[in-house]
C-alpha cells in the first residue's frame, strides 16, 4: 500500500515517539543578561550609546503587534513573569517535557548579529554563544545551540566559527535570511569555508540584519504583508548561493532554511533551471542546473507549514521538494507554534513520518548523539 492510500492520521502519532524540534527561541531574561559575558569595554559602550542597528528603527524591533508581547503564545509566560523562552525549567515543563522532544535547536535571535558596529556585534555574537550554553544546553543535553557569528565581518565570524567548532553544545551556524549582501558574493565565502572544514551545516533562519525594506516595493502598511515577505528573503538567498557557485566551490556545505515556508521552492527550482539554460554564461560558477544543487545542498524546516483545503495537496509539495529534505519545527514558543500533535495533517506511511519528525535532523546535523 502507497503513502496516498494510507489514511490522514492525526500527527499525534508521531508524538508518541521522540522527536527532533528544529527551531526552538530562547530569550533574554533581560536587556541586560548579556553583560556578565561582555568585556567593560562593551558594558560601557551599551549603557552610554546603545547599540545602532542596521534598521530603520531607533529600537530594537518594529512597529508591528508581533513585537508586542514578545511575538508569543499567551500560554508561554513563565509563572515568574520573565519573557517567553527564558526560563529553562517552564520550557521544558511545556514544551521539550509535555511534546517528548529528543533533541531541540536553539536559534536566539536577540539581535547580535544587527549591530551597525561589528566589533560590537561580534562581541554580542560571541556573548550571545556563552550565553546559550550556560542557560541552556549545559543544563539540559537535549538543548543544541547555534553558533551566531557577525556575518557582515566574514573574518570575526570565521573566528568565532573556530572558537566553537568541536564544541557539543553547538549544532550549527546561525545566520539570517535578511543580509546586507546576496549571501552568495565573495565576502561571505570564508563562511562557507569555515562549515564546509569543519563539517557544521548553516541555518538560515528568516530576519537578520538588513537595513533595506524587506518587500521590493517598499515598507508595507500591514503586519500580514510583512510577516509573508519574511519568506521573499529565503528565496533571494538560496539563488544567491546557487548561481554565486557556493555550492560548486563548498560542495559539502548543508543550509537549512528555518522558519522560511516551503511551498516556494519548487517553483523557484523550475524557474531558475528554465533561465539558467538560456543564459547560463552568466553564471560560470552555476555549472549544473540549479536544482540540483537544491537537491543536494539545501534543507527545509516545517513552520511555518503551508495549508492548502486539500491535504493531497501539501503532500505534493512534500513529493517535490522531498521527504528527505524537509525536518519538523514548532517555532516553540511564538504564537505561530505548531503542535506535533496537529501539524502536518497530510497522509504519511510510518517511514516518512519517522524521516519528518527525527531521521533527518538526526542525519543533517551530524553531532546531536
Amino acid at each position: 500500500m502507497s503513502a496516498r492510500d494510507t489514511a490522514p492520521e492525526r500527527p499525534a502519532d508521531a508524538a508518541r515517539f521522540q522527536f527532533i524540534d528544529c527551531d526552538i527561541h530562547p530569550s533574554l531574561k533581560h536587556k541586560k543578561a548579556l553583560y556578565p559575558y561582555l568585556s567593560k569595554q562593551w558594558r560601557d559602550h551599551l549603557d552610554t550609546y546603545g547599540s545602532l542597528t542596521h534598521g530603520v528603527y531607533a529600537t530594537r524591533g518594529g512597529a508591528y503587534p508581533r513585537f508586542t508581547p514578545e511575538t508569543a503564545r499567551r500560554d508561554a509566560w513563565p509563572p515568574n513573569g520573565n519573557p517567553p523562552g527564558s526560563d529553562l525549567e517552564f520550557m521544558q515543563q511545556q514544551h521539550l517535557d509535555a511534546h517528548n522532544v529528543r533533541f531541540g535547536i536553539l536559534e536566539p535571535i536577540v539581535g547580535a548579529n544587527n549591530a551597525r558596529n561589528t566589533d560590537l556585534s561580534a562581541a554580542l555574537c560571541t556573548a550571545t554563544n556563552e550565553w546559550q550554553v550556560d542557560e541552556f544546553t549545559s543544563r539540559d543535553s537535549r538543548l543544541k545551540a547555534s553558533i551566531h557569528i557577525c556575518a557582515e565581518d566574514a573574518d570575526l565570524a570565521v573566528e568565532e566559527i573556530d572558537r566553537r567548532a568541536g564544541d557539543r553544545n553547538f549544532a550549527q551556524i546561525q545566520l539570517g535570511s535578511r543580509s546586507v549582501e546576496p549571501i552568495g558574493r565573495k565576502r561571505y565565502w570564508p563562511i562557507f569555508e569555515a562549515a564546509q572544514r569543519y563539517d557544521i551545516p548553516i541555518g538560515f533562519h528568516v530576519g537578520g540584519p538588513s537595513p533595506y525594506a524587506p518587500s521590493p516595493s517598499g515598507w508595507p502598511d500591514y503586519y500580514i504583508e510583512d510577516h509573508h515577505v519574511l519568506t521573499h528573503s529565503a528565496h533571494t538567498q538560496v539563488a544567491s548561493m546557487i548561481l554565486e557557485g557556493v555550492f560548486e566551490l563548498f560542495p559539502r556545505v548543508r543550509v537549512v532554511m528555518i522558519e522560511a515556508g516551503f511551498a516556494w521552492a519548487p517553483p523557484l527550482a523550475w524557474r531558475l533551471d528554465n533561465h539558467w539554460r538560456k543564459v547560463r554564461s552568466e553564471t560560470p560558477r552555476c555549472k549544473r542546473p540549479p536544482s540540483e544543487y537544491m537537491r543536494q545542498n539545501i534543507w527545509f524546516t516545517t513552520q511555518p507549514a503551508e495549508e492548502p483545503e486539500d491535504r493531497k495537496d501539501l503532500r505534493l509539495l512534500f513529493e517535490w521538494i522531498g521527504f528527505d529534505r524537509m525536518m519538523f519545527a514548532t517555532d516553540y514558543p511564538h504564537w505561530d507554534f505548531d503542535d506535533p500533535q496537529r501539524a502536518l495533517l497530510m497522509p504519511m506511511s510510518e517511514t516518512e513520518r519517522r524521516m519528518l519528525f527525527h531521521d533527518n535532523a538526526l542525519k543533517f546535523y551530524a553531532n546531536l548523539d
